[in-house]
């Protein structure tokens, strides 16, 4: 009875290992191209009280 419960679990164990899925890493066979259209946009809006601008065009700093 020892020795059926030996070789259930022997052929048990080798159904299951047989059964185990594989991972393979392999590298791409074509180089990883990465196109980047970027767009950048920016604006800058400055606001200046009429006093200080009068200050700054008497002293030509425009």
């Amino acid at each position: 009875m020892m020795v059926r419960n030996v070789i259930a679990i022997m052929v048990l164990s080798c159904t299951l290992m047989g059964c185990s899925p594989t991972v393979k890493v392999q590298a791409p066979s074509e180089p990883i191209n990465i196109n980047l259209n970027v767009k950048i946009d920016h604006e800058i809006n400055i606001k200046v009280d009429k006093a200080l601008d009068n200050i700054i065009n008497k002293s030509g700093l425009y």
